[in-house]
């Protein structure tokens, strides 16, 4: 199941992307797929056609995984 997350890079704007699963412990690097920006724009320091991005760990601050589409679930109350 593929996971879309967000990266917060060291020193630069955060980049969302997908990964297949979720990294392990012992992986020296993050492999992100179809890296962008938040907005949607491509990141300035890849190419434009770049596709997959091999990260170290020592550049990741953090990482956020989003809510897939069966994650999010709309509660609302009714008042009668």
């Amino acid at each position: 199941m593929p996971y879309t997350i967000l990266v917060h890079v060291l020193n630069e704007d955060a980049i969302v992307g997908e990964v297949d699963e979720l990294p392990e412990e012992n992986v020296p690097f993050l492999k992100l797929a179809s890296p962008r920006l938040r907005d949607g724009r491509d990141v300035s320091y890849f190419l434009p056609d770049t596709n997959l991005v091999l990260l170290p760990w020592s550049r990741v601050h953090s990482i956020e995984v989003m809510p897939t589409e069966g994650d999010e679930k709309l509660v609302t109350f009714i008042r009668e």
